[in-house]
């Protein structure tokens, strides 16, 4: 680590000559050059924009989730009135029930994963080449010592978040969905004791690492300023409430951002943050629109399906969530480092 610190310290010591205006943010990637602004000299006019676009592409996604939901009701719907023409055979009927969710469900699900993994892999990648000029452009009106710490404790955050993610996290978003599936299908408490462990584990890794960056940010002093009360706690409670599972946590850290964005007057510091926001926007809520519509779905045939096929439908819901908490960790993690280096370019 005090190698890494010490090389970085040289490398931007060697950037203070240069003008931070005349550093320019890296291409934004790919899949989200569609929805990214023309201009990017206004934040607040690029953010509309790219919220705008996002929201237009979201008609296929909508119709795809209500189609999936529909299915799904019509399960539990057979399987409540199997059981009651036929009297019996409750074990078979959610047998059977569970086995037409699964089908219905897990394709998506699989789907929706693989987007949120390369999402998270693009969204790291980008940032790999985007805080290189962050740092200089901050080292470069002489905070050399600052922007080199600031960089790298995000380096080593953003690598453990995303190799943890990968590696570990969503895998056992499968495994969660497997015991998920069994357990509605068999019915064993150790089955369900298994799949709630593997949630909160997945909730607790995610947890603890993002306590630790926030923690690292503010101790480092980045997160401070004065801003309107009234606009922060709007902020905080947005972003506690659209972010399952950690939503509390990065509303914490969102002081930074907002008390920030009135600093925003780097052009490489916005381009990058429109840049990471345009490949961002678009899964988080394709994900978003998923997770909503199962919660709406469990909530509904809660009222006369099975139990266990009504938790099914939940897990799978939660599931999503996960992944909500997992891309939007990532994003916000990047997001906040920027700004952080914007409040020093000034």
């Amino acid at each position: 680590m005090s190698k890494l610190l010490l090389i970085v310290i040289l490398v931007f010591s060697l950037a203070v000559p240069v003008s931070a205006a005349e550093l320019a943010a890296p291409t934004v990637p790919p899949s989200g050059a569609e929805v990214m602004p023309e201009k990017t000299d206004s934040f607040g006019e690029g953010l509309l924009h790219l919220l705008e676009g996002a929201l237009l592409q979201l008609r296929p996604d909508l119709k795809e989730a209500t189609k999936v939901s529909l299915g799904v009701i019509a399960a539990v719907m057979m399987v409540s009135l199997l059981q009651s023409f036929s009297g019996g055979v409750k074990t078979a009927s959610e047998f059977a029930g569970t086995a037409a969710i699964a089908a219905g469900l897990l394709l998506s699900a699989n789907s929706l994963i693989r987007l949120a993994t390369e999402t998270i892999t693009e969204i790291s990648e980008y940032g790999k080449l985007l805080l290189p000029v962050m740092t200089a452009a901050m080292a470069a009106q002489g905070g050399v010592t600052a922007s080199a710490a600031l960089y790298t404790g995000t380096a080593v955050f953003d690598a453990v978040l995303s190799s943890l993610i990968s590696r570990l996290l969503v895998p056992m978003v499968y495994l969660f969905l497997a015991l998920a599936v069994a357990n509605s299908a068999v019915g064993e408490a150790i089955l369900k004791n298994m799949r709630d462990f593997t949630k909160g584990l997945v909730s607790w890794c995610l947890k603890i690492l993002l306590t630790v960056f926030t923690t690292y940010i503010t101790v480092t002093g980045v997160v401070s300023g004065t801003t309107d009360a009234a606009a922060l706690k709007a902020t905080k409670v947005t972003i506690s409430s659209v972010v399952p599972v950690v939503g509390s946590i990065l509303s914490d850290a969102s002081e930074a951002v907002l008390v920030s964005a009135g600093l925003m007057k780097n052009a490489a510091g916005i381009y990058g943050i429109l840049a990471v926001l345009a490949v961002f926007l678009q899964p988080f809520l394709k994900i978003g629109v998923h997770y909503l519509i199962l919660k709406l779905t469990a909530a509904l045939c809660a009222l006369f399906g099975e139990k266990r096929l009504t938790e099914l439908i939940g897990d799978f819901s939660s599931a999503m969530g996960l992944l909500l908490a997992m891309t939007g960790s990532e994003c916000l993690l990047l997001l906040i480092s920027t700004v952080c280096f914007l409040k020093g370019v000034g």
